[in-house]
């Protein structure tokens, strides 16, 4: 990945000529104005239903979810978007680790989900360390472009590395190490266990930190807990670390003491250059026993094939899965997921029926994709990428819906990756419209541009684009709503309590989703095709 060196807005003069300059028709307007709260609301309550029972990639829920979708799509004139299918099959595995395990370090036998959580992306019922050592690592990078590599004269094989999450730029808040307080892919706890794995480790435990890991323990020991779902390989991924996982930051103290370390001194000394340490005389010692299934998933794909250039597609994507069902736990057991992503799921409809709405056929193609398993690591997009119904040469842009605003209008937009394409302007344009502004990623350091589906278009060339409703209410009882709203939000990610509310307020959400249907109506009428910015890491392929 190459540095992003600074992110700046492409001004809208830019397009100055090259976007549709025609007022927007009546039909326009009755399609935009169509778009509203109480459908959506209708949606979500359905997908984030018990009866979806968390919406799992290949269970009950899967079927229900692509049953609805399918009849929502047929019901407003959609085509199957993969040949005389809605449907692109996903082979999964699903490793679903015993609760029964400990980790032993220094004497000490620590729990699963309370002190830690381990397990394995290896397809095999067995996967242990034994007497591992243990190796602090820093941050875990090998990145030669920002001349940092804390694995620099280590052999690591054997041992198990002990990292840091996130990466230096946000420790430091230098602007000037390697893009200061917003993450980069570095700093994600995937790249750290691949990483660890080329690296030849045998296994890789990453500190939790809730500041720079951006989210609590509770939503490591509810996503890392449970089926854990991976792609079917040949090689069943034996080239990856026997053990992966994570412990608190309690527990990480505790070691450090033990190896005769200061951890808070340790953190200081791997935010400043390539570091690691050996932990002393430390050994890790856990037995993870798998059960494995394989099954098949699905990606949903629906098409409005466009009048004069059928070829060419405007892409709206969405994750339609969530965390399922903990048949361990006592009382409710069903993770919803209705902001994350039956908000999503259900925007597609909304955007979608709008298309649908209009007098003429647009141009361009309108093109729906929702992807499964983007919980367990965006596998559902980053398949498709690698195996794409629609070329990427023929996919004008992609705008990804994940997680709507339920929380009231916002007066800005907030953009996940400003500055990373010619998207952003025609995002401004039509947040004009509705006298809003443009601002920046109000969470940088959390690496969300990396987080959702569109990285996996990105990554494949596709200008891709993610925003949603900002922090600035639009009015003092917005800001009154969000006092006590945006608490339990914040506590319900990831965890049981994400179910649809009666003291939702919608109305950003509507507001968000005509700016989405704007930007493809655009797209789709102008005949351009968006540039990445010049200091963007991504490049059309």
């Amino acid at each position: 990945m190459n540095k992003i060196k600074g992110l700046v807005l492409i001004g809208t003069a830019a397009l100055t000529g090259c976007m549709s300059g025609t007022e927007p028709t009546n039909a326009f307007d009755n399609s935009y104005n169509s778009i509203n709260a109480q459908q959506l609301a209708d949606h979500v309550k359905v997908l984030a239903s018990d009866k979806f029972g968390g919406r799992a990639p290949s269970s009950e829920g899967e079927k229900l979810t692509l049953e609805y979708l399918t009849e929502q799509f047929k019901a407003i004139g959609f085509k199957p978007g993969n040949g005389d299918s809605f449907l692109q099959q996903v082979p999964l595995v699903s490793i679903e680790a015993s609760p029964e395990m400990v980790l032993s370090i220094g004497g000490k036998d620590y729990q699963y989900r309370t002190d830690m959580v381990m397990g394995s992306s290896r397809i095999t019922e067995l996967s242990q360390l034994k007497d591992s050592e243990l190796v602090f690592v820093g941050y875990g990078i090998n990145a030669p472009e920002y001349n940092w590599n804390d694995y620099q004269g280590l052999d690591v094989k054997g041992k198990t590395v002990v990292i840091l999450v996130n990466d230096p730029g946000y420790a430091t808040q230098n602007p000037e190490l390697f893009t200061g307080n917003a993450m980069t892919y570095y700093g994600r706890w995937t790249y750290k266990y691949e990483e660890a794995s080329r690296q030849g480790a045998e296994g890789a435990i990453i500190i939790h930190e809730t500041a720079p890991a951006s989210y609590g323990w509770n939503v490591v020991k509810n996503s890392w807990s449970g089926p854990q779902f991976g792609f079917q390989r040949d090689d069943l991924n034996m080239n990856r670390v026997a053990v992966e996982g994570w412990v608190t930051t309690e527990v990480a103290q505790e070691l450090f003491t033990k190896a005769g370390l200061d951890f808070a001194d340790a953190k200081a000394k791997a935010a400043k250059g390539s570091f690691n340490v050996d932990m002393g005389e430390l050994t890790a010692s856990v037995t993870v026993n798998n059960t494995i299934k394989k099954s098949v998933s699905n990606n949903f794909i629906a098409t409005l094939p466009g009048s004069k250039k059928p070829q060419e597609h405007i892409l709206y994507s969405a994750h339609w899965d969530h965390l399922g069902t903990d048949l361990s736990k006592e009382g409710d057991q069903i993770y919803n997921g209705a902001v994350d992503n039956a908000t999503g799921t259900a925007a597609l409809i909304e955007v979608a029926e709008a298309f649908a709405k209009l007098d003429k056929v647009p141009e361009r193609s309108i093109t729906f994709l929702a992807v499964t398993a983007e919980e367990q690591g965006l596998l559902g997009s980053k398949f498709y990428a690698a195996n794409p119904v629609i070329p990427a040469k023929n996919t004008v842009a992609n705008i990804n819906m994940d997680a709507l605003n339920v929380n009231g209008k916002s007066k800005d937009v907030a953009v996940y990756g400003l500055g990373q394409s010619q998207l952003d302007d025609y995002l401004s344009k039509a947040a004009v419209k509705q006298d809003r502004i443009i601002s920046g990623d109000p969470r940088p350091a959390s690496g969300i541009y990396y987080r959702s589906d569109h990285f996996a278009f990105a990554n494949i060339g596709i200008p891709a684009l993610y925003a949603k409703g900002g922090a600035q209410p639009a009015d003092e009882a917005t800001a009154k709503l969000r006092e006590t709203l945006d608490a339990k939000l914040k506590k319900c990610y990831h965890n049981l309590c994400d179910e649809y509310s009666s003291d939702w307020d919608l109305s950003g959400a509507v507001q968000d989703m005509q700016l989405f249907f704007d930007i493809g109506y655009e797209l789709s009428v102008d005949g351009q095709w968006p540039t990445w910015s010049k200091t963007s890491e991504f490049k059309r392929q």
